[in-house]
């Protein structure tokens, strides 16, 4: 919020005698408000005017009509300020002043901001000596207004220095308010802020008109209703007033004074009785809207709007309104959009004489969705937004009827129009040590509760428990540690003493932890590059690969409010960002690729969560319900390989990646998880339905690797003979075994052996068969070629092994190893009809 440090430093001056002389730099204020929590983002002082800046009153002005544009010469009355005493001759575009204003002058040999020099000057074929000016022209708004400043017939005499006497010497603050202290963006509020952090009396101004300079004598009191009001329940509206004055002068300009304060503020001047609203929300925080009384018929309906109404808004924009936005009608139609802005139907125009003024407590939720909503922010929408003290609505538009009375004349009719009632907040109860041990600082009884009733709450002592009533214009209070904040907040955050946390001694990493930590290891060190998928994918992603309705990859969660409409469900694997990642990197010209990644997936379990109560805390049942319907998030580790896995080179012809690289990177994945995999075929989309493998652990299916089925390939434009491996990890058993290791003196014989079988026959199977058979002197086993010829028969094919053979206690003998060699050859045969090749 932008002020003016006078008027701040005014306020708190009136607030008691004792304050009359207090004063502040701009750098003890700005220190002010950070000692009790409020940031600055800067103040700016008002840019100084060098030289004579004096009063004048205009007592000529001659048209000077034979020019493109209207220009008027004047004859400026300055006093003694000339050295001469003789009018100023001095020309002038601006039209908002007659002969016998008090107009502000600056002589020649002045410089205003911004380095504008005045001089006398030979132009429209007259001599100008000096300027006359406007606010912008000195420095108090950035809001251009073709208007000069006319001054009240008390302000001074002619030649009297206007430097003092508009208070140029100022500082604008802008305080960055928080949106859950709404009482601040007002001088009632940081003038209370300010008395905490300076030790000064503070009196409300919503109680003391008489602080703010107001009389309230032109304020009848109130007797009747002004006209009929139907505020309807669905609106949330909490209170709704209004009050008339009848009789204004519409030519009324509002006083310099209060110009300034607005300028200085941010707002712009537009007519007495709009300026009005917006000097009491500055002053009080209540927002208002003035009506031109003449046109509006018949009483007035606070209701929602119907979904499609048009309503012009005072920036002259038609707005087609949603059933949500509130509205405030006459019999003819609506002429406001509650909270927000008003609409140009019963603007205040040059013509109006009678004044409506309406206060409301608006529901903030409903404001801050029509001010989205409609991409309208106002200085009302930002207040609404944040809550606004139900309890000023009756000032506020005593202080609106008594500042326009007092610049435009006209009289407070006695009705006044008020619906709906606030009652205070239930009572808090804090005990009196709870700020001491949550913080670590020794608060005393008197200081918690002086400190609670500073900030307006009322405290009722009960021993060991205090009732804290919350004020009404503390919507922020709900719970005895927001107090707590408060107390902390003033009695200075730099009291609180500093104390590093003791860490405590932990046990390193738990088995999940290690074994997903090991997987990424062993798949960047075998030569992966890890990349971080996005967790959304497309909506269409399984209808272009074709799986059944059925599939448990279908069951994907959806996002409410996605950042992208085409992209509204979390994956269920982590493929369809990976194959995306290949595509691009593929187009930009990068073909040899080998990407993991080892991320999150998830899986709906139920349709809709439910939601407990939450005044209490759920049994042990409800928190179950809840577990049991959030989504199931495995993490997976995927990986994509296409174009060369050894590159071609000097060294001879490269080789390109293949199915068999994919499953063995999920080999890696399992051996890094201290696990064997078992692989067998599979016809799983979206890969090949020939060169698809199955991963298993413990005969449950974990995993798919292989190529990926060239019509998925087609249509995602990716390389031919494109791989991919997917794996729950887990579902990879995460237990921790730390066995001693067995080392052996003895060395080991090799064996080897070729055993035909099937086709059919997984290599795995004959695999676990010779581990079967060999016995507990088997060390290792591994396949070593793969041989198929017509002198095997049709269907068959051959699989030789090497066998590593090795005794913990001795030397073993070829005929030992022999002899187990035939036992597997044996176990093989029983198992699976392989037969031992010569």
């Amino acid at each position: 919020m932008f002020i003016a440090q006078n008027w701040l430093t005014g306020l708190l001056r009136a607030m008691a005698p004792a304050q009359e002389n207090w004063s502040v730099t701009p750098e003890e204020l700005d220190a002010g408000f950070v000692r009790v929590g409020f940031e600055t983002e800067g103040y700016a002082r008002i840019e100084e005017t060098r030289g004579a800046l004096v009063l004048g009153r205009v007592t000529d002005i001659e048209e000077l009509t034979e020019f493109k544009k209207p220009i008027r010469y004047c004859q400026v009355d300055v006093g003694q300020a000339n050295g001469t005493g003789e009018p100023q001759g001095i020309i002038c575009g601006a039209r908002n002043f007659v002969e016998g204003d008090l107009v502000v002058v600056a002589l020649p040999g002045t410089e205003l901001p911004g380095g504008f020099e005045i001089s006398a000057r030979e132009t429209y074929g007259r001599i100008s000596n000096g300027m006359i000016c406007s606010a912008a022209e000195l420095g108090l708004t950035d809001k251009q207004n073709p208007g000069i400043i006319t001054l009240a017939e008390d302000y001074g005499v002619p030649g009297d220095d206007a430097k003092s006497l508009l208070q140029l010497e100022d500082t604008a603050f802008e305080v960055n308010v928080t949106p859950d202290r709404g009482y601040a963006l007002s001088a009632r509020g940081l003038s209370r802020e300010l008395a905490s952090a300076f030790g000064l009396t503070y009196t409300d101004l919503a109680a003391e008109p008489s602080v703010a300079g107001l009389d309230l004598s032109t304020v009848p009191a109130v007797d009747g209703e002004l006209i009929d009001v139907d505020v309807r329940p669905e609106t949330k509206a909490l209170r709704f007033g209004l009050r008339q004055v009848s009789g204004i002068d519409p030519a009324a300009e509002s006083p310099f004074w209060l110009q300034r304060e607005l300028m200085l503020s941010g707002q712009r001047p537009v007519n007495a009785a709009t300026d009005v609203t917006n000097y009491v929300m500055l002053l009080l925080g209540q927002p208002m809207h003035a009506f031109d009384a003449g046109q509006i018929t018949g009483g007035l309906t606070v209701r929602n709007a119907e979904a499609g109404e048009k309503f012009e808004t005072l920036d002259h924009v038609t707005r087609e309104l949603h059933a949500e936005d509130v509205v405030i009608c006459d019999e003819t139609g609506i002429q406001s959009m509650a909270g927000v802005m008003g609409g140009t139907r019963s603007e205040i125009s040059e013509t109006t004489t009678d004044v409506y003024f309406e206060a409301a407590t608006w529901d903030p939720i409903t404001v801050a969705r029509t001010s989205r909503r409609h991409k309208l922010t106002s200085e009302s929408s930002r207040r609404f937004e944040r809550g606004v003290d139900p309890a000023v609505v009756e000032a506020a538009l005593d202080y609106a009827c008594a500042l326009l009375v007092d610049i435009a004349g006209g009289a407070v009719e006695t009705g006044r129009t008020l619906v709906g009632e606030f009652s205070l907040a239930d009572p808090i109860d804090l005990r009196v040590s709870h700020p001491s041990e949550l913080i670590g600082v020794d608060y005393s009884r008197e200081t918690v509760v002086s400190r609670l009733e500073e900030v307006g709450c009322r405290v009722v002592d009960r021993g060991e428990i205090l009732a804290v009533t919350p004020p009404t214009w503390r919507t922020d209070f709900s719970m005895a540690e927001d107090l707590i904040e408060e107390i902390v907040r003033l009695e200075g955050l730099d009291d609180i003493p500093l104390v590093l946390p003791t860490p405590v001694g932990g046990r390193g990493l738990s088995p999940v932890q290690k074994r997903n930590r090991a997987v990424g290891h062993a798949l960047a060190y075998q030569g992966y590059a890890e990349i971080l998928p996005s967790p959304f994918m497309a909506n269409d992603v399984f209808d272009a690969w074709g799986l059944a309705e059925d599939d448990p990859r279908r069951q994907v969660v959806r996002v409410q409010n996605p950042l992208d409409s085409d992209y509204a469900v979390l994956g269920t694997t982590l493929l369809p960002s990976m194959l995306e990642a290949v595509s691009r990197n593929v187009a930009r010209g990068r073909k040899d690729l080998t990407l993991f990644s080892l991320q999150q997936v998830a899986f709906q379990r139920a349709e809709k969560t439910p939601m407990p109560d939450v005044s209490r805390r759920p049994d042990e049942d409800t928190v179950r319900e809840l577990l049991e319907t959030l989504p199931r998030q495995p993490l997976h580790a995927a990986t994509v390989g296409v174009g060369e896995i050894d590159y071609t080179g000097p060294w001879g012809k490269g080789r390109a990646y293949g199915w068999a690289d994919a499953v063995e990177s999920a080999r890696l994945v399992a051996r890094a998880a201290g696990v064997e995999l078992e692989v067998e075929n599979a016809d799983v989309l979206p890969w090949h339905p020939g060169r698809c493998a199955a991963l298993k652990v413990g005969g449950e299916v974990v995993g798919y690797a292989g190529e990926l089925h060239p019509q998925i390939l087609e249509a995602l434009g990716l390389p031919e003979r494109t791989c991919a491996m997917e794996i729950d990890v887990d579902a990879l058993p995460a237990t921790e075994l730390l066995p001693a290791p067995v080392l052996s003196a003895y060395p080991a014989l090799h064996q080897d052996i070729a055993l035909v079988v099937d086709e059919s026959v997984p290599a795995a199977d004959v695999r676990a068969a010779i581990e079967e058979g060999a016995g507990d002197l088997l060390e290792a086993v591994e396949l070593f070629d793969v041989f198929r010829g017509d002198q095997l028969g049709d269907g068959k094919k051959s699989l030789a092994f090497q066998l590593l053979f090795r005794a913990a206690d001795r030397t073993l003998t070829d005929e030992e190893a022999n002899e187990r060699r035939l036992a597997a050859a044996e176990a093989a045969k029983e198992k699976l009809g392989a037969q031992m090749r010569a």
